[in-house]
């Protein structure tokens, strides 16, 4: 859509604000003209807006702080209507249920303190049950790309507003997808970080185990910076809990690496129904990913798959039960007909049954987590399909079922995921794919996210503006997630004597590289097996042919510790300016021994003794 309102990506904000050409105060009035003409075309997307004047005041209070003091100084956003804002309702799209909050979630709070402006809240299937958007007594949210399709849900209208360009970004929730399908259908990116790690604390809930937080933004830096604010464990949650400092939570994200490997769903598992426009969007998404250096690897869906039936087809039902069944049971004629049967069909459930469905998850974890030895990521379709609001309305279940059969396991398996748009799909609603991977890749995802984004040329959400500028980027990384990139010069190499230490910590084999040339090579002929020693040299030394594996974190301290004298783990400088973790030789190990530098690595001195 044609508009000659400011751009809101926060880029462009930023520098409207710092360049002198654009203040909060300035936007708010424009912003809600906007919001009150798209509401001309569809009053569905919000439940309540804050007044107009309240909004101003707080720009004013802004302008006195400075740009320079607040990360997301004057940033418009919205939030779901399940998460809490002090002073102003929450419904959770029940009217019946409608309180005022006393105080701003937690997120919320951090967002705002950041200096971000809450315009208002949004609509969504009721009590965050659906993928759809069109179980809300207060309307459907449209599709901005195509208004007879469903915006996706149950986060419909923060996906709306941040499509429509009404606001930079906007939180939403995700147990099975309800953060992931809205994105995809609204051309947006849809975080949804690791469990715990943006706090629920002030959000109604819907399965309180799984419940995450959800970002929609309209770049992968976009998403990153409102993280960066968002993330970090509250008191007032107990499953809220902190990332590891390497997880790179508010660090600038990196290159894309130039070599991945990533697991894509054997045929017999991808499921279109009848969309050939997204099966062809699924297959580009493959090509364009492989292309930017990743190696596509058959993988059977059939354990996450399985994992997902847990959700809705298990005890897990009863935790929704938990949430709103006592509420729905004593207000009879609330609560919208489909939700009120899916949240009554967890009552049957016994602790028996849900003991059984724990005991069963374990077993799925194990088979799921094992893709993670030699993947990096896996890439599923966002959802397989999408639907008119006539067609969801018409068969409201197993629609819905459809639009959930690559979201509903992430939660369950712990896992972080990002929806990234790829292109359309029929009717010209939005098409994406999700990476997945283990807790607390976040960053890592983004970054990779922002690759493919960028490749695909498509605009920000459903305006007619390209994509923000790319931030600047850290160097790609050496290893992938949660793993630590090892050099190794000798015994370690693939097919040689020790490589099975390698392999049998789940460590993978990178690539060949050399290292600068500041380093002599020496053989120890006596050790079982033979192997060599690199030391570093402050002059005459040369370059040596290595190797570069990656390990899992967790694993790299035992097998650190089973490395005997004169052998150790120092940094060793590559070739190309990189440093990384590999095998350095205690230099008063090397008296008497045969120095082999000239022979540039130990592959070629095994020649040489194989030759004599």
């Amino acid at each position: 859509m044609s508009d000659q309102r400011p751009d809101l990506a926060i880029p462009a904000l930023r520098d409207a604000y710092r360049g002198g050409t654009l203040t909060p105060a300035r936007l708010v009035p424009e912003l809600m003209a906007a919001i009150r003409r798209h509401a001309e075309r569809d009053p569905a997307v919000w439940i309540y807006l804050r007044p107009e004047a309240d909004i101003l005041a707080e720009a004013e209070a802004l302008a006195r702080q400075g740009a320079q003091a607040l990360p997301l100084y004057g940033i418009p956003f919205a939030i779901k209507d399940n998460i809490d804002a002090g002073g102003m309702p929450t419904t959770a799209a029940c009217p019946e249920f409608t309180y005022v909050a006393g105080k701003d979630a937690a997120v919320v709070e951090r967002l705002r303190k950041a200096g971000a402006l809450l315009i208002g809240k949004t609509n969504l299937d009721q009590f965050a049950t659906g993928l759809n958007g069109t179980r809300s007594p207060y309307g459907a949210p449209r599709n901005p790309l195509n208004p007879e399709f469903v915006s996706g849900g149950s986060s419909s209208g923060s996906a709306a507003a941040v499509s429509a360009g009404l606001v930079s970004f906007s939180l939403g929730t995700d147990t099975a997808g309800s953060g992931r399908v809205p994105a995809a259908f609204c051309n947006l990116i849809g975080l949804k970080p690791t469990r715990g790690l943006i706090p629920a604390t002030g959000v109604v809930p819907a399965c309180r185990s799984l419940d995450c937080v959800s970002i929609f933004a309209l770049t992968a830096d976009d998403a990153a910076n409102v993280l960066a604010i968002a993330a970090g464990p509250d008191a007032g949650d107990p499953y809220s809990r902190p990332a590891p400092a390497a997880a790179g939570i508010g660090a600038l994200l990196t290159e894309p690496p130039a070599r991945f490997t990533f697991g894509v769903p054997r045929a017999a598992d991808l499921a279109f129904f009848g969309d050939e426009e997204a099966a062809t969007g699924f297959s580009d998404a493959v090509h364009r990913l492989s292309a930017l250096g990743g190696e596509p690897v058959e993988i059977d869906l059939t354990p996450f798959l399985e994992t997902a039936r847990l959700l809705y087809e298990g005890p897990w039902v009863a935790e929704r039960t938990a949430a709103i069944g006592d509420f729905l049971a004593k207000n009879p004629t609330a609560g919208h007909p489909v939700v009120r049967r899916i949240v009554e069909g967890g009552v049957p459930a016994t602790a028996v049954s849900a003991f059984r469905a724990q005991y069963r998850l374990e077993e799925l974890r194990r088979l799921c987590d094992a893709s993670w030895r030699t993947l990096d990521f896996i890439l599923t379709p966002t959802a397989g399909t999408s639907y008119t609001v006539a067609e969801m309305e018409a068969d409201p279940i197993r629609l819905n079922s459809n639009l959930g059969y690559y979201t509903n396991f992430v939660n369950l398996l712990d896992y972080a995921a990002i929806a990234v748009p790829t292109g359309h799909m029929r009717g010209g609603a939005g098409f994406g794919v999700t990476f997945i991977a283990p807790a607390f890749t976040d960053p890592w995802l983004l970054s990779l996210a922002d690759a493919l984004h960028r490749q695909a040329g498509l605009p920000a959400g459903a305006t007619d503006r390209p994509l923000a500028r790319p931030a600047a980027r850290r160097p790609a990384p050496l290893a992938g997630p949660g793993r630590i990139a090892v050099a190794v010069v000798g015994a370690h190499m693939r097919g040689l004597p020790l490589s099975r230490q390698l392999t049998e910590i789940d460590g993978r084999f990178i690539r060949e590289a050399r290292t600068a040339p500041c380093y002599r090579l020496y053989a120890f002929d006596a050790l079982m097996p033979a192997r060599p020693g690199l030391v570093r040299t402050a002059e005459d030394g040369g370059a040596i042919a290595l190797e570069i594996w990656d390990v899992p974190a967790a694993a790299f301290g035992g097998f650190v510790a089973g490395i005997g004298s004169p052998l150790g783990i120092g940094r060793i400088r590559l070739e190309d300016g990189d440093e990384v973790a590999g095998f350095l030789c205690e230099a008063t190990a090397i008296r008497g021994t045969r120095e082999i530098t000239a022979l540039g690595g130990w592959r070629a001195y095994l020649d040489t003794v194989a030759a004599r």
